[in-house]
């Protein structure tokens, strides 16, 4: 009574719904000896840092469930707006799984977090982080002191750049002053800073004697994107550190601290684009995406969305540098 009346080719289509929910549904490598690809994404579900609403550790789950939304683009996904094909093969992506996290223990949980990145650095494969609150990006930063001087640019509502409380040093406000203090990192432009909570007068007097450019989406805004790149310098060694709550919490509001006046899903893709092609994003982590506020799931779906659009800019600029350079030599011989 099944019989098909039109003769077909059976497939297996693999929906989003099915299998196993590894990030857009890439290939499983939870094994770093092992690995072999291009860009690792790796999870770290860890929230010892927050000092409010707690959640990030079930962020690195929601974004990949979020993302078998888009698990059609395997082959590669097609952008009309640009007529480009993003993320296509033989471009290889693994999901690695999640760093082993210990609960209450913030130093063994740290040294598993650094040791996982540096593995995959030491690959020569992009590393892309699944947070976790916005601290787990002290070690990730310390990984990467191997590829060199670094310019890290935050994407956030929060400054970030608490030095203590209470003698606590690495909570999930102090990740930009961690970061400052390490030698690899020499420049740090901070995206998206705003509003009363964002850090005391004293914090942000140091970032700004520190040498950082800090710009709200309001300032973003009036002086474009060509703006903002001015400001960036250019073709450096980029380290991204995306936190959710840089968009506006009508987009994203699955998370801990919301911030009214974020950028829109549109604001932050171009930023993306843009930065991408200024220099070379060498790894990027997202964090802050806790998912107990967002009984829609948005967030996770919206950060799996510009986590895959950053990695498509990304690629999409060294493929046109490698064609361009094998053209190049073609036209020497």
């Amino acid at each position: 009574m099944y019989e098909s009346k039109r003769p077909y080719e059976k497939q297996t289509l693999n929906l989003p719904f099915t299998g196993i929910c590894s990030f857009a549904k890439y290939p499983v490598c939870t094994n770093l000896d092992e690995l072999d690809a291009d860009i690792a994404i790796i999870g770290v579900p860890y929230d010892m840092g927050t000092q409010w609403r707690s959640g990030t550790r079930f962020g690195p789950r929601s974004i990949r469930e979020g993302s078998t939304l888009y698990s059609f683009g395997l082959n590669g996904s097609y952008d009309p707006e640009r007529d480009e094909v993003f993320l296509a093969p033989p471009l290889k992506i693994v999901d690695c799984g999640d760093v082993d996290i210990v609960h209450g223990d913030l130093q063994q949980s740290f040294e598993n977090i650094e040791e996982a990145v540096r593995k995959i650095v030491s690959k020569g494969v992009l590393p892309v982080i699944l947070g976790g609150d916005h601290s787990i990006t002290i070690p990730v930063a310390q990984a990467l002191n191997s590829l060199g001087t670094l310019c890290a640019i935050q994407i956030d509502a929060h400054l970030d750049w608490a030095d203590e409380r209470s003698g606590q040093r690495f909570g999930h406000g102090s990740p930009m002053r961690r970061m400052a203090e390490m030698d690899h990192v020499n420049e740090m432009v901070q995206l998206g800073i705003r509003g009363i909570g964002s850090s005391i007068k004293g914090d942000f007097d140091d970032a700004k004697a520190y040498g950082s450019v800090i710009l709200s989406p309001k300032q973003i805004r009036q002086i474009g994107i060509e703006g903002v790149l001015s400001r960036i310098p250019k073709g450096e060694r980029y380290f991204l550190t995306i936190d959710v709550d840089s968009l506006d919490p009508s987009i994203c509001p699955g998370t801990g601290t919301p911030s009214p006046g974020g950028f829109s899903y549109d604001e932050l893709n171009e930023l993306f684009e843009a930065i991408a092609n200024h220099g070379d994003v060498v790894a990027f982590d997202f964090v802050e995406v806790a998912p107990a506020y967002d009984p829609t799931g948005m967030t996770g779906q919206t950060a799996a969305r510009l986590i895959l659009d950053l990695l498509g800019f990304i690629t999409k600029k060294r493929e046109k540098e490698t064609s361009h350079l094998t053209e190049s030599k073609k036209i020497e011989a």
